[in-house]
C-alpha cells in the first residue's frame, strides 16, 4: 500500500515538474516573441539595453542554429515578417547567412529573400558566401539560380564585378526563362554599379533580345533602354517578334516594351499626318475603283509600312488589358504613331479608365486633356463622362474642367456653361475660382458667348464669397481688354463695388481698369483715386503699384482735377518700406513731372503709360505639354526628369525596311509558289561536338524554346559564321554563342530535304556533291521550310563521326552546283539563292529524330538514324493522328468572293512545307456562270504569319471545285492569319483562324517518360481544374474520345485505369504539351503542363466545356 502511494507521490512530482517547465518555456517564447518582433529588432534601443543582444534577437539565432530545419524555417518566416513591417533585422544577418546551403527549398527561398534585403548593408558578410552563391547558380530548382543571381547583383561592391558578369553571360544562356529573366535585371544593377562594362552588357542584350521566350522579353527591353536606348539597330531584327509576342508578355512587360518600340517607329517610319497626304485605306497596295481616282498624284499617296501596320495591329487588343497602364502605354503609342483617323479607338479605352481610383483618375485626365487641345472631336462623344461629382478630389474635379473647356464649342456651348454655374456654387473656393477661369475661357474663345459670360460674371461680383468675387474681377478684366468701349457701366459697377471688395488682387484689377480705361469713366476716375488716398498705406503691395499707376495716368488726361492728388499719393509711395514703391514713385515723378532735370523721355510720357496693350490669351495649362510623351513623369510634371528619352521627329524618307528582314534558309522553291522569306549562303564546318555535359543541358533546354514570331524570324541567323558574314552583305550581325538549339532547327530542316529526295541523296553519295531534286507533284515539289524549334523531335539515333566529317566536307561545293535536269523555273531560283542541302556543321548535340512521312523510304530513314549524336536522349517521335475532324470551316463566302467560295480543314498531319507550319487543305469552288481565272493568294499578307502559298490556279470552270494544300506558321498563337485570295479580277481578305488544339501534333512517349517530363513543368507552367462529369463522359472510351478531338494529342497507354495522359507538341515551336485527366467518380481533375501558359490556359477551358457537355 505504502508502495503504491510512494509510486503515485512520484509521478505526481513529476508531472508536476514537467508542467513548471513548460509553462516557462511557454513564458520564454510568449516574451521572445514580444520582443523580437515589437522591440528587439529596432535601431533605436534603450539606453538601458545598449551594447547588449537583445533576448528576442538571441531566440531567433538558436533557431537558426538548431539542427531542426522546422525551427529555421519558423525563424525565417519570423525575421521576413519583421521585414515586412519595416523592422531592422540586419544585425541577424550572421545567422541568416550560415542558412545559405540548406537542402530545404522552402527555407533557402527565404534565406534568399533577406539576403537580396541586407546584401547591400552587409557587403563584407556577403562576401564570405560569394562562393555559395556561386554554387547556388547552379543549383537545379531555377528559383534558386534566380535568387542566387539576384543576391550576387545585389552586392554592390566593385571587387565582385567579374564575377557577376560571367555568371550574367551564364544565366542568360540557362534552360530557364525565369532565370534569363533575372539575368536582363541583373544587367542593370551591374551597369549602374561599373559602366564600363558597357559593351560587354550589350553582347548580354543582344543575345537576350533574340529569346523568344515572353517572360524574358520586358525584362530585356528594359535593360535596353537602360543600357543603350541609342542602339536602335539591336531592334531591327527583333522588331517583327516583338510586336507578335506583345499580347503574351506580361503587363510591366507590356508597358516598357510599347515605350521602346513607340520611341524605335518614330524614327523608322514616315509620319502619317500629312495634310495633303492621300491615305490608303487598304495599307497594302494602291488600289482605285475608278479611273478617275488613279489620276491622283502619286507623290500626294500615303501607303503605310507594313511593319508601322503591324504594330498598330498589334498593340490594339491590349486597349482591353485589365492593366491600366498597359492601356495607357497603347494609347500614347497611338497618339504618337496612328493615323489621325484611327485616334478615336482609345478614347473609349481611356474613358473606361476614369472608374478606376483617384491617383488613376490624375494621370489618365491630364493626358485626355493634353489630347483634348488638339483632336476635340475624339471625346466630344463622351463630355458626360467629365462631368464633376460632389466626391472628386479638387485636383480631379480641376482636370474635368479643363477637359469640358477644351471640349466647349458652339454647338455644347449651352450644356457647358449651366454646368459651369453649378460648380461656381461649389463649396470647393479652389474649384470656383477654377472655374470661373474656365467661364473667361469660353468667352474667349467663342465669341457667341462673350455678353453671356461677361454678364454672368457680373452677377457674381455680388457674390458673398471673396474669392468667386476676386476671381470674378480678374477674369472680367481680361475679357473687357478686348473691347472696353462697349462695356463702361461694366467698369462703372466694379467701382461701385470696390469698397467692399477686399482681396487685394481684385483691388488691384480695378484699379488697373480705371486706369487703362480712364477716358471712358472721367468722373468715377478721380473719385477712386481719392478713396486710395486715404488708405494708401494700409493697402497690399500689388495695389499701392496700381494706384500709383492709376495716379500718373489720370495726371496725364486730367491733371486739373488730379495734381494734387497725384502729388500726395506720390510723396507717400517715395517713403514707403518697399523698395519697389519707392523706386516706382521716383520714376513716375520724374517722367509725368517735366522739370529742368528731366530728360527727353519725359515727352513721351503719354506714349509710355497710356499705350494700347493686347487683350491677354486665354489658354490652357496644358497647351505645351505636347512637346513631352504621353504617360511619361516628364508630361505630368511638365518639366523634363531625368532619364526622361524625347521622340524624335518622323524622317523625311523612310530608312530602308529591308533592315528588319530576318533571312530564312530555304530549300528549293517550287515554281510559281515565291516563298516569302531570303535564303541564307551555307557555313563553314564548325565544331562538331560538345562536352557531355552540353549535351546533357541542350536535352533538357530543347524544351524550353518558344514559337518564332512571324515571316521573317523563322531562322535566327544572325548566328552565322565569319565566313557567311563576309560572303553576304545583307546577313545580320554575327553572334559569338549560337546556340545548340538554332542548330538543330537547320537539321531538321536538311533532313526534310533528304526525305523528299531520296534518289538524290543516292546520287550524293557517290559523287559527293550537293543535288537538287528534280520537279515533282505539287505536293512534294521544293517548299518554302522556316525554322522551327525541333527540340521535342528528339530522337534515339546513334551518331557517326567519320559520316558526319565526309558529309560536311563536300557543304563547300553545294552553293556550286545545281542538277542540270531540273525544270527552267527552279534552275533560275537556285541561281539567285543558292541553298545548302545539307549542313552538318549545324547538327547539335541533342538528339533529333524523323517525323513519320510516307515520302520516306526505308533506306532513307536508316540512314538519317545513323545521323544521331546523343543516344541516351529520350525517344520522342511524332506519331499519326488519333482523330483526324471532317469539319471544314468557310473562308470565303460564295456571294462574297462574286461566285468563288472556299473552305477549309486541319488536316492535323505534319506539314510537308515547314515543320513549324500548320498543314490545312483548301477546297476552292466556283458557283458563278463565269471561269475564273489566275486563283492566288498575294504576296503580301496583313500579319506576321509565314505562309506557304498553293500554286496559281490558272482557270477554274463554272461549277467545279478543286483542292489544295497550303501551310500557315501560327508561331504557337490563335491569332488569326489574314490574306488576300486573289483572282484575275478581284481580291478578297479572308481570314483562318486556328483552334488551339489545332496547332499540335502528337507524340509517342512512355508513361516514366511522360511522369519524368511532367515533373520539370510545374509552378507556372500547370494549369489544373475540378470538373463534374457527365454520366456519359465517365468511360475511358469516352475521354480519349473528347480529348483528342478537341486537340491533336497522342494518347499514351496508362498502367493505372482511372488516369488517363495525352502529349502532344507544339507545331511552331515544339514545346511539350502534356495533359492528364484523373478520374474519381464523378469528379475529374484535368492538369495541363506546357510552358505556353497562354495555350496552356486556353486548352483547359475547352476540355472542361467537352468534358461537362454530354453528347458524342
Amino acid at each position: 500500500m505504502n508502495g503504491g502511494l510512494g509510486s503515485l507521490r512520484l509521478e505526481a512530482v513529476e508531472v508536476m515538474r514537467n508542467a513548471l517547465i513548460s509553462a516557462e518555456n511557454l513564458q520564454l517564447t510568449l516574451k521572445s516573441d514580444f520582443s523580437s518582433e515589437e522591440q528587439a529588432l529596432t535601431n533605436n534601443h534603450s539606453s538601458g539595453n545598449q551594447g547588449k543582444p537583445s533576448r528576442g534577437n538571441e531566440d531567433l539565432k538558436e533557431m537558426l542554429e538548431s539542427n531542426k530545419e522546422s525551427l529555421k524555417l519558423e525563424a525565417m518566416k519570423r525575421i521576413v515578417g519583421l521585414i515586412a513591417k519595416g523592422k531592422n533585422a540586419s544585425e541577424l544577418f550572421p545567422a541568416v547567412v550560415k542558412n545559405v546551403a540548406s537542402k530545404n527549398i522552402e527555407l533557402k527561398k527565404l534565406v534568399y529573400v533577406y539576403l537580396v534585403r541586407y546584401a547591400e548593408e552587409q557587403q563584407d558578410l556577403a562576401l564570405l558566401s560569394i562562393s555559395t552563391f556561386q554554387r547556388a547558380l547552379k543549383d537545379p530548382n531555377q528559383l534558386i539560380r534566380a535568387s542566387a543571381l539576384r543576391v550576387l547583383s545585389s552586392i554592390r561592391v566593385p571587387i565582385i564585378v567579374p564575377i557577376m558578369m560571367l555568371a550574367i553571360k551564364e544565366a542568360a544562356t540557362d534552360l530557364s526563362p525565369y532565370v534569363r529573366k533575372t539575368a536582363a535585371h541583373a544587367i542593370q544593377k551591374l551597369y549602374s554599379l561599373d559602366p564600363d562594362q558597357k559593351e560587354h552588357l550589350i553582347e548580354v542584350i543582344e543575345k537576350l533580345l533574340k529569346d523568344k521566350s515572353t517572360l524574358v522579353a520586358g525584362s530585356v527591353v528594359m535593360a535596353f533602354e537602360e543600357v543603350c536606348p541609342d542602339r536602335i539597330d539591336l531592334i531591327h531584327k527583333n522588331y517583327r517578334k516583338l510586336c507578335n509576342l506583345l499580347v503574351d508578355v506580361e503587363e510591366w512587360g507590356q508597358v516598357v516594351i510599347i515605350h521602346m518600340l513607340t520611341r524605335y517607329a518614330r524614327t523608322q517610319f514616315v509620319s502619317p499626318w500629312r495634310e495633303d497626304a492621300v491615305f490608303d485605306e487598304n495599307n497594302e497596295k494602291a488600289f482605285y475603283d475608278s479611273e478617275e481616282e488613279r489620276r491622283v498624284d502619286q507623290s500626294k499617296l500615303y501607303i503605310m509600312d507594313p511593319d508601322h501596320r503591324l504594330l498598330l495591329r498589334n498593340t490594339k487588343p491590349l486597349l482591353q488589358s485589365r492593366n491600366t497602364a498597359v492601356v495607357m502605354a497603347v494609347s500614347q503609342l497611338y497618339w504618337h504613331l496612328a493615323p489621325k483617323h484611327e485616334l478615336s479607338i482609345i478614347s473609349k479605352s481611356l474613358v473606361r479608365l476614369l472608374r478606376s481610383h483617384r491617383e488613376v483618375q490624375y494621370i489618365v485626365l491630364q493626358n485626355i486633356a493634353t489630347m483634348s487641345i488638339q483632336r476635340k472631336g475624339m471625346f466630344e462623344p463622351f463630355m458626360k463622362s467629365f462631368y464633376v461629382r460632389s466626391t472628386d478630389a479638387t485636383h480631379i474635379k480641376t482636370l474635368k474642367l479643363e477637359i469640358l473647356t477644351n471640349l466647349a464649342n458652339e454647338a455644347n456651348i449651352s450644356t457647358i456653361l449651366r454646368e459651369f454655374q453649378t460648380y461656381v456654387k461649389s463649396q470647393d473656393k479652389a474649384f470656383a475660382a477654377a472655374t470661373i477661369q474656365a467661364i473667361g475661357r469660353c468667352a474667349t474663345n467663342i465669341s457667341e458667348v462673350t455678353d453671356t459670360c461677361l454678364n454672368g460674371l457680373v452677377l457674381l461680383l455680388s457674390n458673398r464669397d471673396e474669392t468667386v468675387v476676386a476671381e470674378s474681377v480678374v477674369v472680367i478684366k481680361k475679357l473687357l481688354q478686348t473691347q472696353p468701349s462697349q462695356h463702361s457701366d461694366i467698369i462703372k459697377h466694379m467701382a461701385k463695388l470696390f469698397d467692399n471688395i477686399t482681396v487685394s488682387m481684385a483691388r488691384a484689377s480695378i484699379l488697373w481698369l480705371m486706369g487703362e480705361y480712364c477716358e471712358h469713366v472721367p468722373k468715377i476716375a478721380p473719385d477712386v483715386l481719392r478713396k486710395m488716398a486715404k488708405s494708401f498705406t494700409s493697402e497690399e503691395d500689388i495695389v499701392k503699384l496700381q494706384t500709383v499707376n492709376l495716379a500718373a495716368k489720370l495726371y496725364l488726361t486730367n491733371s486739373k482735377q488730379t495734381k494734387l492728388l497725384t502729388q500726395y499719393i506720390l510723396n507717400l509711395g517715395k517713403y514707403d518700406q518697399n523698395y519697389d514703391i519707392r523706386d516706382r514713385t521716383r520714376f513716375i515723378r520724374q517722367l509725368i513731372v517735366p522739370n529742368e532735370k528731366s530728360g527727353a523721355l519725359s515727352k513721351y510720357a503719354r506714349r509710355i503709360l497710356m499705350a494700347p496693350k493686347p487683350a491677354p490669351v486665354l489658354q490652357s495649362a496644358f497647351k505645351d505639354r505636347d512637346r513631352f510623351q504621353l504617360g511619361t513623369l516628364s508630361h505630368t510634371l511638365n518639366s523634363q526628369a531625368n532619364g526622361y528619352l524625347e521622340l524624335s521627329d518622323w524622317p523625311a524618307v523612310a530608312p530602308d525596311q529591308s533592315v528588319r528582314n530576318v533571312e530564312v534558309a530555304e530549300p528549293v522553291k517550287e515554281a510559281g509558289a515565291p516563298a516569302l522569306g531570303k535564303s541564307k549562303p551555307s557555313k563553314s564546318a564548325e565544331k562538331f561536338y560538345s562536352d557531355s555535359e552540353e549535351e546533357e543541358e541542350e536535352e533538357e533546354g530543347s524544351s524550353s524554346e518558344d514559337s518564332s514570331n512571324s515571316s521573317s524570324e523563322e531562322s535566327e541567323s544572325e548566328e552565322n559564321s565569319d565566313d557567311s558574314d563576309k560572303s553576304s552583305s545583307s546577313q545580320s550581325e554575327k553572334s559569338s554563342s549560337e546556340s545548340d538549339s538554332e542548330k538543330k532547327k537547320k537539321t531538321l530542316k536538311n533532313k526534310k530535304l533528304q526525305q523528299q529526295k531520296p534518289d538524290s541523296k543516292d546520287r550524293k553519295q557517290k559523287n559527293g556533291n550537293a543535288v537538287k531534286g528534280g520537279s515533282r507533284s505539287e505536293s512534294e515539289s521544293g517548299s518554302e521550310s522556316s525554322s522551327s524549334e525541333s527540340s521535342s523531335e528528339s530522337g534515339s539515333e546513334s551518331g557517326s563521326e567519320l559520316d558526319s566529317d565526309s558529309d560536311s566536307g563536300t557543304d563547300q561545293k553545294k552553293n556550286t552546283k545545281s542538277k542540270p535536269a531540273q525544270s527552267k523555273t527552279v534552275a533560275k531560283q537556285v541561281e539567285k539563292k543558292e541553298v545548302s542541302l545539307l549542313d552538318l556543321d549545324d547538327f547539335s548535340p541533342a538528339a533529333v529524330t524523323t517525323p513519320k512521312s510516307s515520302i520516306l523510304s526505308p533506306s532513307l530513314l536508316s540512314d538519317l538514324q545513323g545521323l544521331s549524336i546523343s543516344p541516351t536522349a529520350s525517344a520522342l517521335q511524332t506519331s499519326s493522328p488519333v482523330f483526324v475532324p471532317e469539319t471544314s470551316h468557310e473562308l470565303l463566302h460564295r456571294m462574297t468572293g462574286k461566285g468563288l467560295s472556299a473552305q477549309y480543314r486541319f488536316t492535323r498531319q505534319p506539314c510537308i512545307y515547314g515543320n513549324s507550319m500548320v498543314s490545312l487543305q483548301l477546297t476552292l469552288s466556283n458557283s458563278s456562270d463565269q471561269a475564273l481565272e489566275n486563283i492566288h493568294i498575294s504576296e503580301k499578307t496583313s500579319t506576321g504569319q509565314n505562309i506557304h502559298r498553293f500554286n496559281a490556279i490558272e482557270r477554274l470552270e463554272p461549277q467545279a471545285s478543286v483542292t489544295v494544300s497550303m501551310g500557315v506558321d501560327f508561331n504557337d498563337s490563335t491569332q488569326a492569319a489574314n490574306f488576300q485570295l486573289c483572282t484575275k479580277e478581284d481580291e478578297f481578305s479572308v481570314s483562318i483562324q486556328p483552334a488551339v488544339g489545332e496547332l499540335l501534333l502528337p507524340v509517342t512517349m512512355s508513361e516514366a517518360d511522360f511522369t519524368k517530363e511532367q515533373g520539370k513543368l510545374v509552378g507556372m507552367n500547370e494549369s489544373s481544374a475540378t470538373i463534374t462529369m457527365t454520366p456519359e463522359n465517365v468511360s475511358s472510351q469516352s475521354v480519349n474520345r473528347k480529348v483528342v478531338s478537341v486537340a491533336n494529342l497522342g494518347v499514351i497507354p496508362s498502367s493505372q485505369e482511372n488516369i488517363h495522359r495525352f502529349v502532344g507538341k507544339t507545331v511552331s515551336s515544339g514545346s511539350l504539351v502534356l495533359v492528364s485527366v484523373a478520374l474519381n467518380d464523378p469528379d475529374a481533375v484535368i492538369t495541363i503542363n506546357t510552358e505556353k501558359t497562354v495555350m496552356g490556359s486556353m486548352l483547359l477551358r475547352q476540355f472542361k466545356t467537352a468534358l461537362t457537355n454530354g453528347g458524342p
